[in-house]
């Protein structure tokens, strides 16, 4: 009877759209895992497309990024049991686990004609949300990978130890393939660039609880040390900024590309997003489950909305060897609209998992590290900056 019932709660919240999902324990316990920082597990960001789990992003330096996952890649068997019929909870615990342990996955990748079959182990993700370095003399590069409580002032400090070698000429600020995470990271991010009481992003949903707007005001920052901010030199509202996206950043990374370049502060250079421009509440129940509920829109501070749209870069740069086609917000099943633009309704057929035949199995190709010497769209955004 219990599980009758929790499948009925979870069929008919997770039926209203992509985002909405009632949580039970475990994913409960997930989610507040995923925004404070460690799991064990594979490293990948999924979400669920015709019955079979499909990759939106690996998570850097895990198990799955560096066998060279994909977003786009369908999960189509783990072990010996087919997905299909599968809750998205029930494949997340299955990929979940120790530390050690392993588990291969069957995947089907758009453009190959035989599943890819690849075994992976297991390992602590610890989703370090900020990394940065001095890439050369006078020029940062900040990658934020995830929105969680300390990423805004992770980028602080990283702000902190590249002023200590003096003043920068530039600034990359890279959300590539980063997929979101809480609201007030992305709002706490976009006010260290911007100038004080900027509209960073605003909310509308049906209740007044829903109808926000978000500014950019170190007093409505929440975290240990509530004026990480305000050590930061002033020159930090003024290097010139180059902001990097591609079609795996979505929601808080979206708030952040549209806020600063709504307000001319940042170059935004890449590919199109990810177009998740709804917002998600979170309810808890009295045992230790929850609802996830989908509450609201996003809004650039201009009024734009980031639904199924995403954010269009200032200046295009595809990523060499990227010939994955992304899945997008307009592509997965029961999506919001957009209400300022109804053409943006794309339904596309899932990939068919390839037949089983004699041919050789395809090996994955070695993901480019964002931030080496051969990431393309860093040295393209470094050259603009000069």
């Amino acid at each position: 009877a219990k599980q009758l019932i929790t499948g009925a709660i979870n069929g008919m919240v997770s039926a209203l759209d992509p985002h909405s999902a009632y949580l039970d324990k475990d994913a409960y316990r997930e989610l507040q895992v995923g925004t404070q920082g460690q799991f064990g597990g594979l490293g990948i960001e999924v979400g669920m497309e015709d019955g079979f789990v499909k990759v939106i992003s690996p998570i850097e330096d895990t198990p799955a990024f560096r066998a060279g996952i994909k977003p786009g890649d369908l999960i189509i068997k783990l072990d010996q049991t087919p997905v299909k019929g599968m809750t998205l909870n029930d494949a997340v615990k299955r990929m979940r686990g120790k530390p050690d342990t392993k588990i291969t996955l069957t995947i089907a990748r758009k453009g190959e004609t035989q599943p890819i079959v690849v075994t992976l182990t297991r390992a602590i993700i610890h989703v370090q949300s900020v990394k940065s370095k001095m890439v050369e003399p006078g020029y940062g590069w900040i990658r934020i990978s995830q929105f969680q409580e300390a990423t805004a002032e992770g980028v602080a400090k990283a702000l902190q130890k590249m002023y200590k070698h003096g003043s920068l000429k530039g600034l990359v600020l890279d959300l590539r393939n980063d997929p979101g995470g809480l609201l007030y990271g992305a709002v706490a991010v976009s006010s260290t660039f911007l100038p004080v009481d900027d509209l960073v992003v605003s909310t509308d949903g049906r209740i007044e609880d829903a109808k926000k707007k978000f500014y950019a005001n170190p007093d409505e920052l929440r975290g240990e040390n509530d004026d990480f901010l305000k050590d930061l030199p002033p020159a930090v509202k003024k290097v010139p900024m180059v902001v990097l996206v591609n079609g795996g950043s979505a929601s808080a990374s979206e708030i952040v590309a549209g806020a600063l370049q709504d307000h001319k502060r940042a170059t935004i250079m890449g590919t199109q997003t990810f177009g998740k421009g709804s917002v998600q509440t979170i309810m808890p129940l009295n045992n230790d489950t929850a609802i996830k509920l989908t509450t609201a829109r996003y809004y650039t501070p201009s009024g734009r909305s980031i639904q199924l749209k995403g954010i269009t870069p200032d200046i295009v740069v595809e990523e060499p060897g990227d010939t994955a086609a992304r899945l997008r917000e307009a592509e997965l099943q029961h999506h919001l609209d957009n209400p300022q633009d109804p053409s943006l309704q794309v339904k596309k057929p899932a990939p068919e998992a390839g037949q089983n035949g004699a041919s050789a199995k395809p090996t994955l190709p070695k993901p480019v590290e964002l931030g080496s010497k051969n990431d393309f769209q860093l040295e393209q955004a470094l050259a603009f900056l000069k």
